[in-house]
C-alpha cells in the first residue's frame, strides 16, 4: 500500500467511479427501504447529516453527505492502490467500513453500538450495503482505469 499521486485524469476518473459508487448503493438502498426489508429507521446518510446539523433535514441533503463519503472513500482506494486496484482491496476497504459504521457511526447517529438499539438486523444491512460497495468500487475502477490490466484477486 502506498500514496499514489493522481494525474488530473485520474483523480477526474476516480471522482467519478465514487460519485457512480454513491449513486448505485443509494438506489439499492432507496429499493430496500420501499420494499419495506430496509431495517433503517431512516437513511444513513440523513441521519448522520441531521446529527451532525442538529436538526431535522430534507433527503437531499442526506444523499449529498452519501454522496461525499462515498466519492471520498473512493477517491482513498484509487490514491492508495492505484496500481492494483483489486477485488480483495475493495473488499477489505468495504469490511473496514462496515466495522467503523457498527462502532462509531451508529452510535453517533443514536442507534447504538452496533446499531443494537435499532434492531440488531442494522448489522446485515450494513454488511450488505457495504460488500455492495465494495463490489461497484471494485467494478466501476475495472471499467474507468481499462488501461491498468486488472487482476481478478
Amino acid at each position: 500500500m502506498q500514496w499514489h499521486s493522481l494525474s488530473g485524469k485520474d483523480r477526474l476518473k476516480a471522482v467519478g467511479v465514487g460519485i457512480g459508487v454513491s449513486i448505485l448503493t443509494a438506489v439499492f438502498m432507496a429499493l430496500g427501504s420501499r420494499a419495506g426489508v430496509s431495517p433503517f429507521p431512516k437513511p444513513p446518510g440523513l441521519a448522520f447529516a441531521e446529527t451532525v446539523l442538529g436538526r431535522a433535514l430534507p433527503l437531499p441533503v442526506g444523499l449529498l453527505f452519501h454522496a461525499v463519503w462515498v466519492t471520498a472513500f473512493s477517491v482513498l482506494y484509487v490514491t492508495l492502490f492505484r496500481d492494483a486496484l483489486t477485488l480483495t482491496r475493495a473488499l477489505w476497504l468495504g469490511f473496514a467500513l462496515w466495522i467503523l459504521v457498527l462502532v462509531f457511526f451508529f452510535p453517533v447517529v443514536g442507534w447504538g453500538f452496533l446499531g443494537l438499539s435499532v434492531s440488531p438486523k442494522l448489522i446485515v444491512a450494513a454488511a450488505i450495503s457495504h460488500f455492495l460497495f465494495a463490489l461497484f468500487l471494485w467494478g466501476l475502477c475495472r471499467w474507468a482505469f481499462s488501461d491498468l490490466g486488472f487482476s481478478r484477486a
